[in-house]
């Protein structure tokens, strides 16, 4: 739902006459949705032992300086069943979350709207369609009851511990866990409940994965010893041991992964609508050696959902840890009954209701915890040694900027939204079983300590959770692993139902008052959106204004164009698609948003696509609008091919999209011949990369500024002189030009199709020279030769052959986003050992 300048219609189902509008937006982006529970104190967190927050402070009036103080006040040292039933608030829910942390809209509430019943015309012409009518209004209904949720909801605070460890099939009945589940209720109470999650519990050998024989077995063990665990330390501490006990509310498990969580036993009958599931993402995509099992509850009137999982091994893995978290989170499903959406709908929630089925996935709960052995090392810029000692000495500033899962969660391409705590605690991976030191005996393959054992969370309003503990535990060691925990303050809503439904009256009453016969007329502020000059990797937006003019309610809603699937073209999306007005009401605003992405971009250069579009808002019950939208591509060299980049002496911005003017930029000499041996906007590039120094650290492995590199793009593309950029922003431009490049410069078909080993590399080398085009075989050399000069300075950049030869089959040969077939990984390693070969051989 991408979209850039288009020509869009809209429907009003009135008898009036279609209103045509014009629109001009200011240019602006989306600003990044920040959310902040409270500042870390560290030193604080250092001399409690916490992972803790600290609040900012206002005065409120029931006396503490802060909602969060509140919250502490009454939940220090006591549990949730400890305190009162009802725990209000003072003040709204908007004086308890702040305005950075408001609850994030879920995206299925801007789904098109496709009602299973097709339009109807009435003998007056007017389309209408009973079915959509009823969900725009049911949606605003919804809307109107989840935007009052503080009227008629008490906030509880409760504690949840959550632990992970993987067992490296390990584990005995000696084995004492009391330390590690245990050792936080001293400082911080003991928990209402109790998440663990274990990996490895059975060995991961082809039996165990085909026949799942063994953990059951496992499973009950692992299970009981927690149980006893739990409940031994409550009897040690308690008045009351039958009411602070604990009880197993539900486990999953799946080969050797095991997700238990245990209540309270106060708690129980406010614990409902249990659920497990599990998905195997190892062997084949499918089987369970790899994957994820979860749980999902309502406690009290709040979702929650657990996630425990184990996800791909080895240190250069990166994107297949990313592929397996992706499939977990998507196609983890739990099915609960109609009677519990039909709940958590009736307190509001829209993307429940949107989905319109028995099931809730992973991302329609209140709070997501997120924990196991995820896999994610230590960059292997640093070598294996250096990341062991610095483990050893506990220098944990120096790994941190090095963690994968961070690195990758900064560039937004896992664990969106997540949060997780401060790592205060050394490497969890790799010991020698039965001990406290990092595996280094010579029989052993040396591996790098890493922080692979994590938990992160996902809460739809972020300060409704508050870290108060995040660390390992040095007990039991019998495993490679150390096991982690951490515990959490949670924010717990608790539904009073008469009130809910008392604003469910209300409503209606509002809506009967407005709800006749007559037919609704709207207004809007213009039907032209002009979005001018649009540029590559950018986005633009534009607003529309409808306004309920008329004196009954108006439902609208954008709908495809005859013979259409998409209410816009790929490059444009809108939001909301739908809504409802009623009379008087302020009005609603539309975003348009085009995006040029790499593809729209490609698309635009081969004439495929053009930067203009019609979309139609429908009323319901009354007549269509019409808006168009239209924009202008500023051309850039980024998504052309080589073939074309080669054939123009002038700035590429000025080369027109048409192909008849397009032939009149040709050099005249030419003579339809190739103009230059390559891109002139490589040469420029790869000219400022060795001039601003190939000694540069972190030179091709550290990213760039994102707005220089935009500002290099530019440059580029209108052959303007460069400002004073980093180097590393010269770096990422060009590896980004080299990616969008409408065809890879080493094309698949020229991947070895057998094992490279040392026999047949150099055969191989030159077959890959031998069989590339021209244009490809100047680029391929022109770069390569680039980074041969830039290992002359590997002492000073940090760059590797592996990790040169990595970068260049990212950005010279692309992976196709869909195949991360075993074959196509093999072809991809003979690559990268093609490479690695021509960066250092001395001769072909």
């Amino acid at each position: 739902r991408y979209c850039s300048a288009d020509f869009l219609a809209v429907r009003i189902e009135t008898k009036l006459p279609v209103a045509l509008l014009t629109m001009t937006t200011p240019n602006g982006g989306v600003p990044a949705f920040a959310m902040s529970v409270a500042e870390n104190t560290q030193a604080q967190n250092q001399s409690a032992g916490y992972s803790a927050q600290k609040p900012e402070m206002t005065q409120t009036s029931a006396g503490y300086t802060s909602p969060h103080q509140q919250l502490q006040h009454q939940a220090s040292s006591a549990s949730m069943d400890d305190m009162p039933q009802q725990v209000t608030p003072q003040g709204s829910v908007a004086e308890v979350v702040t305005k950075d942390t408001k609850p994030s809209k879920d995206p299925r509430e801007d789904q098109v709207l496709v009602p299973d019943l097709p339009d109807e015309e009435t003998e007056e012409g007017v389309i209408r369609n009973r079915q959509a009518i009823e969900k725009i209004r049911d949606t605003w209904l919804y809307k109107q009851v989840k935007s009052r949720q503080d009227e008629f909801t008490n906030y509880q605070p409760a504690t949840l511990f959550v632990g992970t460890w993987n067992v490296n099939a390990k584990g005995k009945t000696e084995d004492d866990l009391t330390r590690w589940l245990c050792g936080d209720w001293p400082k911080t109470g003991q928990p209402d409940l109790i998440c663990v999650g274990f990996q490895e519990i059975v060995d991961l050998n082809a039996v165990n994965v085909a026949v799942d024989n063994k953990t059951q077995q496992k499973t009950q063990f692992w299970s009981e010893k927690i149980h006893r665990t739990v409940n031994d330390a409550v009897s040690s501490m308690s008045n009351n041991p039958a009411r602070d006990g604990y009880t197993l509310i539900m486990q999953r498990s799946m080969v050797g992964l095991l997700v238990s969580v245990f209540v309270k036993n106060v708690h129980q009958t406010r614990t409902k609508y249990v659920s497990s599931a599990s998905v195997g993402v190892g062997v084949m995509g499918m089987m369970g050696n790899k994957g994820g099992v979860s749980v999902r509850l309502q406690f009290y009137d709040s979702t929650l959902c657990f996630v425990n999982t184990h996800l791909a091994a080895h240190r250069e893995n990166v994107s297949g840890r990313n592929a397996d978290f992706a499939n977990v989170y998507v196609k983890t499903s739990f099915e609960v009954g109609e009677e519990a959406i039909r709940e958590v709908i009736r307190s509001g929630s829209l993307s429940h209701w949107a989905i319109g089925s028995s099931a809730t996935t992973v991302a329609d709960h209140d709070i997501i915890f997120w924990l196991g052995d995820l896999n994610y090392r230590i960059d292997d810029s640093m070598q294996t040694e250096v990341v062991l000692k610095h483990s050893e000495a506990g220098s944990i500033g120096s790994l941190m900027p090095l963690d994968q899962l961070n690195l990758e969660r900064a560039a937004g391409r896992v664990f969106q939204e997540f949060d997780e705590g401060t790592l205060v605690f050394r490497p969890t991976y790799k010991y020698q079983p039965g001990t406290d030191v990092y595996e280094q005996r010579p029989d052993k393959k040396l591996r790098a300590p890493a922080w692979c054992d994590r938990v992160l969370w996902r809460a739809q309003i972020p300060a409704h959770v508050q870290q108060l503990t995040y660390n390992r535990s040095e007990t039991p060691n019998v495993s490679d692993h150390k096991p982690v925990y951490s515990t959490l303050r949670l924010v717990i809503k608790d539904v009073i139902a008469p009130k809910r439904e008392a604003i469910y009256d209300e409503l209606m009453r509002k809506l009967d008052r407005f709800d006749n016969t007559a037919l609704p007329i709207v207004g809007l502020n213009k039907d032209t959106l002009d979005f001018g000059q649009v540029r590559y990797g950018q986005t633009s937006t534009r607003q529309i204004q409808i306004t309920n003019t008329g004196n009954v309610v108006a439902q609208f809603r954008l709908v495809p164009k005859l013979d259409e699937a998409s209410i816009c073209k790929p490059w444009m999306s809108v939001s909301p698609t739908y809504g409802m007005l009623i009379p008087g009401e302020e009005a609603a605003t539309l975003d348009f948003t085009v995006t040029i992405d790499n593809a729209t971009a490609q698309n635009l250069n081969a004439g495929r696509e053009v930067l203009d579009d019609i979309l139609i808002i429908r009323l319901e019950g009354g007549r269509d609008y019409y808006i168009t939208v239209k924009a202008d591509y500023a051309r850039s060299c980024f998504g052309m091919s080589l073939e074309e980049l080669v054939m123009y002496t002038k700035p590429i911005r000025t080369i027109p999209l048409d192909p008849i003017k397009r032939t009149e930029k040709l050099d005249p000499s030419n003579s339809g011949t190739t103009a230059l041996c390559v891109p002139k906007e490589l040469w420029r590039i790869v000219d400022a990369i060795i001039h601003k120094g190939l000694d540069t650290p972190g030179l091709f492995i550290e990213s760039g500024i994102a707005d220089e590199v935009d500002q290099i793009r530019e440059c580029l593309d209108t052959e303007t002189q460069f400002g004073t950029y980093r180097a590393h922003s010269y770096a990422e431009a060009l590896l980004s030009f080299l990616s969008s490049l409408t065809s890879p410069v080493v094309l698949p078909s020229l991947f070895p199709s057998v094992e490279i080993d040392s026999q047949n590399i150099q055969s191989f080398a030159r077959q890959l020279l031998d069989e590339l085009p021209p244009i490809h075989y100047n680029v391929f050399v022109y770069i390569v030769s680039l980074f041969r000069r830039a290992l002359g300075h590997r002492q000073t950049n940090q760059l590797t052959a592996a990790k040169a030869a990595r970068i260049l089959c990212d950005c010279l040969a692309p992976p196709e986003m869909e195949n991360n077939s075993n074959q196509e990984m093999t072809k991809r390693t003979g690559m990268q050992l093609i490479m690695i070969h021509l960066l250092e051989t001395s001769s072909i």
